[in-house]
């Protein structure tokens, strides 16, 4: 199937906003084994937008359309989409109740010029959008099946995944029963999964378990897309595999599926019944601002200690600073974290310790991190050298340090060495 996103709006064509739909949109297509063989961007004039469409319909057999369905005079896509059918603007009385609906909700009058987005070409399918209130819909160009999505990120990503790839497998005569497993994992490149990962794809029969990977720094995801004729033949083809991957990857899988880092450690500390206590510097408060924010984390966090100094720390914790030897080590991260876990009564402390390299050219920039887990009775520890840029260094250290408490929390060795760390 010949798959074709264009991606409408001045913002995005003149570069203002980073276009990060259409990279959603052809990776999550890539998933199910749907690539997209062109993209279009194109800016809110109706000539340039009709060319567009109509230039599609011809070469593509599956079109999605991606911004244009909002209530303002610059939203063009419902009436280029017309024209391009050949057919007239007619109101759907079902969104507009819908619509109408949503707002009553929330207590607030529908602006007039809402009425705008249930305005839709006829004989276009409604394409439901249960977080807003841009239509989405569907219906033929030329030779072609157009989906328009509205550009707002969260309701694209809930019409793309649950309407729109249904109706591309159906389309393009693919097993519809398809299944995506994913791996997280920190501390392991891209080139050195799929060194390890060599012939696990070989364990599923009829070839069908596909391995594919997405680097995102800190972080690497690790994905197998299976086809087979339903559930229960998926997860019989996935078995072998998924066990292998496990096996290979080992203590670096840090989670799997929908799950997250910080969610993992929150689940495990909770799990504990524990509280924690973290002391930070240098990340603007990253690795606090990862967890506090989640359902439950309000009865664990303890305290977010955040500084740019290491005299601030000291006093934060009740520690005094004088009786510690100058610069940031093992055994100051250790100090900090028992002081911190004792000062606020939580039962474990995490202390992420960064110390720059000033002046450093930028290309070998690097930055020493130090960090220390500490209960009442046990305190475990490591130190890094990340090279790169300043956010490069503090992204690793973020990553590091939830990590690193993932680890201890699961009884695994705090200490494994990384592909992102300097050797000395």
């Amino acid at each position: 199937m010949r798959i074709e996103v264009i991606c409408t709006g001045d913002e995005v064509l003149t570069g203002k906003i980073v276009n990060t739909n259409f990279s959603f949109i052809s990776q999550k297509l890539e998933d199910f084994g749907l690539s997209v063989r062109w993209e279009t961007t194109v800016g809110d004039d109706r000539e340039n937008l009709l060319l567009a469409f109509r230039l599609a319909g011809q070469r593509a057999d599956a079109v999605i359309v991606n911004g244009g369905l909002g209530p303002t005079v610059d939203d063009l896509s419902q009436e280029i989409a017309a024209q391009a059918a050949g057919v007239d603007l007619v109101l759907s009385e079902e969104w507009l109740a819908r619509m109408q609906t949503y707002f009553q909700r929330r207590s607030r009058p529908m602006p007039p010029s809402n009425r705008k987005q249930a305005m839709l070409p006829a004989g276009a399918e409604v394409i439901d959008n249960p977080v807003g209130t841009a239509c989405g819909f569907t219906l033929d160009i030329g030779k072609a099946r157009f989906f328009f999505t509205p550009g707002v990120p969260r309701e694209m990503r809930r019409m793309v995944e649950e309407q729109i790839i249904p109706r591309l497998l159906a389309r393009s005569g693919m097993q519809t029963a398809i299944y995506l497993k994913r791996f997280h994992s920190y501390g392991i490149g891209e080139s050195h999964a799929d060194s390890l990962l060599a012939g696990v794809a070989e364990l599923a029969p009829d070839r069908s378990v596909k391995l594919g990977f997405r680097a995102h720094y800190p972080q690497l995801e690790t994905k197998l897309t299976v086809h087979g004729a339903d559930m229960d033949d998926i997860r019989r083809k996935l078995a072998p595999v998924e066990q292998e991957v496990r096996k290979r990857l080992g203590n670096f899988i840090l989670a799997e599926d929908d799950q997250t880092l910080e969610g993992v450690v929150l689940a495990a500390l909770a799990s504990r019944d524990a509280s924690l206590t973290l002391v930070e510097t240098f990340t603007s408060g990253q690795i606090t601002a990862r967890i506090a924010h989640l359902p439950g984390a309000e009865k664990i966090i303890r305290r977010g200690i955040v500084a740019r100094g290491m005299g601030e720390v000291y006093a934060a914790v009740g520690l005094d600073g004088g009786s510690i030897a100058a610069g940031i080590t093992r055994d100051t991260a250790e100090a900090v974290a028992r002081s911190a876990q004792r000062h606020t009564g939580a039962t474990h402390a995490l202390a992420v310790l960064i110390d720059l390299d000033e002046g450093a050219d930028r290309l070998e920039f690097a930055g020493t991190v130090c960090l220390a887990i500490a209960t009442e009775h046990d305190v475990a520890s490591r130190r890094s050298r990340i090279v790169g840029g300043r956010d490069w260094v503090r992204l690793g250290a973020v990553e590091m340090g939830l990590d690193c408490l993932r680890r201890y929390l699961q009884d695994l060795p705090v200490y494994e060495r990384i592909d992102f760390e300097k050797v000395e």
